[in-house]
């Protein structure tokens, strides 16, 4: 009734630079380690990687022939045609992040939010005008002289910045907001209560 126990795995091991072979290419020096994987592993690497080290001219040249056939990879699920092509070219247009990520669109959207500290002081927090163009020192400037009060540009937690206004203005400044830049549109502004976005139309 004993169970059987699995084989260990063996590995490759480079005799050159002493990392698995499969991860001899993000080493210290994969030129070098070329012949020792011909030579010992050569099942490892495609033919034309491991061969680029022949021509020591037109080695560069060949890398990069190779690394451009691999990145023209990809997979698809059969249909070809214009629908097809227009799909494929829409996540090369997309800006990937750091861990091949894609950054999302930003919503052209202003939020308004209320934050109460020490009790009775509030701060309104302006989030977002950037997105419809318009500066934001120059809109703190104009909050601060039409409501009379203090209003900075400040960083947010999100490392965004956005507008400090000192007091509770937010029952005046969807109106102030539309007519001060009409390319913010009354539908683009919504309020945080309590911890949900709601329309200010």
């Amino acid at each position: 009734m004993s169970a059987e126990k699995p084989a260990p795995v063996r590995v490759l091991y480079c005799g050159v630079c002493g990392l698995p072979a499969e991860y001899c290419e993000f080493g210290p020096d994969f030129e070098r380690c070329k012949p020792w994987l011909r030579a010992h592993a050569p099942g490892v690497y495609p033919d034309d990687l491991v061969a680029a080290s022949s021509s020591p001219g037109g080695g560069d040249k060949d890398v990069d022939k190779v690394g451009d056939r691999l990145q023209g990879v990809g997979i698809s699920d059969g249909s070809t045609g214009a629908a097809g092509d227009a799909s494929a070219s829409k996540p090369q247009e997309a800006k990937r992040l750091p861990g091949g990520k894609l950054k999302k669109k930003e919503k052209q959207e202003v939020v308004i939010e209320k934050i109460v500290r020490n009790k009775r002081k509030c701060v309104t927090v302006v989030k977002g005008l950037e997105l419809f163009g318009v500066k934001l020192s120059d809109a703190s400037k104009k909050l601060g002289k039409k409501f009379a009060t203090g209003a900075s540009v400040v960083k947010g937690p999100t490392e965004k910045e956005q507008i400090d206004v000192q007091g509770d203005i937010s029952y005046d400044i969807v109106e102030f907001i539309t007519d001060t830049w009409p390319d913010v549109p009354e539908s683009a502004i919504f309020f945080i209560e309590d911890g949900r976005k709601v329309p200010a139309a």
